[in-house]
């Protein structure tokens, strides 16, 4: 099987799974409910989620700008901006593979050295890419901890059985992927000075490495970690606003923005399922917390989870739209 005919197969399997994910959501929905809930909604501040979705592009452009810089000066952050608003929207069609046309954007927009490489390799995006989602990967630990903290009482007799029935099977599969990629580190190192598919491998390393470490190289560390708080935040802020929209219809009037925290990381947790643009698992996900928190049955909550995915998903859409105009017809580059 080629490589192209085992894309599409991958892309029609998780669609699919999107699609089985939807049906199970909504199948539960009271129409009437859903639509009248629509129509008595505080339409003004979903425009504010709505510039969430937006404004998260935005802030995670300036961010990974930040980590690109000290490699190659001569990216710009409208390169970045352009190439995070088309992965997006890629990422609505292919899941994950916006990750890799928006890592191939920046480096085209790349300079070239004196032997005619490009100084933003492919290795050194996917080291920068590491670092970023390494971050978001804490700040989601960090909020989970929280959120079990402030839920323990309802949750945590559930989350210890679940987590004592697989807790020897996850430390020991930890352990032994740990030691393999140790190995094999070791094995690329040592076998490095032979060349041909060590040398390649090693090479590629060194490049991520290069990557990795340019958040050391940053000229304001700090201002990267505002912009990750910023970036939550905005997540949050989107969530709230939906709240707001909703505080006068039932079953959401106690809904608070404590709420809003809670969905958030529920949210964040469900992207590990690689569904076209989340699309049903963030749904699931979502109108499942509110059920367990506020006992809204899972028809309701799907009004909440609705209005927050597809209000973040048109704002990241329209920037994704503006780059590739901006890319393609304004300024048009070789």
């Amino acid at each position: 099987m080629d490589k192209k005919a085992k894309n599409i197969l991958q892309y029609v399997f998780w669609a699919a799974v999107a699609v089985v994910l939807l049906w199970f959501c909504f199948r539960a929905v009271n129409w009437n409910e859903f639509i009248g809930a629509l129509k008595v909604c505080k339409w003004g501040h979903m425009v504010t989620a709505l510039l969430c979705g937006g404004l998260f592009v935005l802030l995670r452009s300036l961010r990974w700008h930040m980590l690109i810089r000290p490699i190659d000066p001569s990216i710009t952050w409208v390169d970045v901006f352009n190439a995070y608003g088309i992965g997006y929207v890629v990422n609505l069609v292919l899941p994950r593979a916006g990750e890799v046309v928006k890592m191939g954007y920046v480096v085209k927009h790349s300079a070239q050295d004196a032997d005619g490489k490009r100084k933003f390799s492919w290795d050194s995006a996917i080291g920068t890419f590491v670092v970023e989602r390494g971050i978001d990967a804490i700040v989601v630990v960090l909020m989970t901890l929280v959120f079990l903290w402030g839920m323990w009482d309802t949750l945590g007799a559930v989350m210890a059985q679940s987590l004592g029935q697989g807790s020897s099977a996850l430390i020991w599969g930890t352990v032994v992927l740990t030691l393999l990629g140790i190995v094999f580190l070791l094995l690329c190192y040592f076998l490095r000075e032979r060349g041909g598919l060590w040398g390649k491998i090693w090479g590629f390393m060194t490049g991520i490495g290069k990557g990795l470490s340019s958040f050391r190289h940053m000229e304001r560390p700090w201002l990267f970690i505002l912009y990750t708080l910023l970036i939550w935040g905005c997540h949050w802020l989107a969530g709230a606003a939906v709240i707001w929209s909703l505080e006068d219809i039932e079953p959401f009037t106690s809904m608070e923005l404590s709420d809003a925290f809670y969905l958030m990381v529920a949210g964040s947790i469900s992207t590990l399922i690689p569904v076209p643009g989340g699309f049903g698992a963030y749904h699931g996900a979502v109108a499942s917390t509110l059920q367990a928190l506020h006992g809204i049955p899972l028809g309701s909550g799907m009004i909440y989870a609705t209005l927050n995915h597809e209000s973040q998903i048109l704002g990241q859409a329209l920037t994704g739209l503006w780059g590739y105009i901006h890319e393609s017809f304004i300024r048009r580059k070789p």
